[in-house]
């Protein structure tokens, strides 16, 4: 599982990040505001399975998928859902944006993808985008969170450092360019609609399918 946060392993055996914890509360506001009431979501490198748990919870109308490449983070991710046992919460799958044979059929009403952008090589946005344009309905929502760069905001001394220790541990991965994540989206068929400020110097990017 790609992470650069400190993961502890719970008595039940999932996975629990502080990371997870400490943005839950912020993300999930946004997806109150703007999710659909109610059909399929799927979401991309869910890693420990917290955020599902969470948000499967608190938008019980959404039917929520999460995946995720690795098989550390699936086992997670059962962990935390068996004593949710939320109906509404689908039991992890195996997607690699990479490879098109992993995806689910659509059509999909929100594709939800929170800090992978950054921990993966730039190709693996490429996948997302191609994914989210060929799965989600028309006028259904991508949901990224994370880091960025943008050209016209300076960029935060704790970003930037960040961006080192990623780029020391793997040269491919290190906080995109905005512009160039919303080109990717563009050439999907995918519109920016929204750009949402987050704590700790992180953004929320809107997309809808056109």
């Amino acid at each position: 599982m790609q992470t650069m946060d400190p993961i502890a392993a719970t008595p039940l055996g999932a996975l629990a990040s502080p990371a997870v914890a400490r943005n839950t509360g912020p993300i999930l506001e946004v997806l109150r505001a703007h999710m659909p009431a109610r059909g399929p979501v799927l979401e991309i490198a869910a890693g420990s399975g917290e955020h599902a748990v969470a948000f499967a919870t608190a938008l019980p109308g959404l039917d929520w998928t999460p995946s995720d490449p690795s098989a550390e983070a699936r086992a997670s991710i059962a962990a935390w859902a068996a004593p949710a046992a939320l109906p509404n919460l689908r039991p992890p799958v195996a997607l690699d944006v990479l490879d098109p044979a992993t995806w689910p059929e659509g059509p999909l009403q929100a594709v939800v993808c929170i800090n992978m952008i950054h921990i993966s090589p730039w190709t693996a946005t490429g996948g997302l985008m191609a994914l989210a344009g060929s799965r989600l309905a028309v006028g259904g929502l991508l949901v990224l969170y994370g880091p960025y760069r943008e050209v016209d905001a300076p960029l935060a001394p704790s970003n930037a450092a960040f961006d080192e220790s990623l780029k020391a541990r793997d040269p491919a991965w290190g906080l995109r360019d905005r512009d160039a994540v919303i080109a990717e989206a563009r050439s999907r068929g995918l519109a920016l609609t929204r750009r949402i400020e987050m704590p700790a110097n992180n953004l929320m990017f809107l997309f809808r399918r056109t």
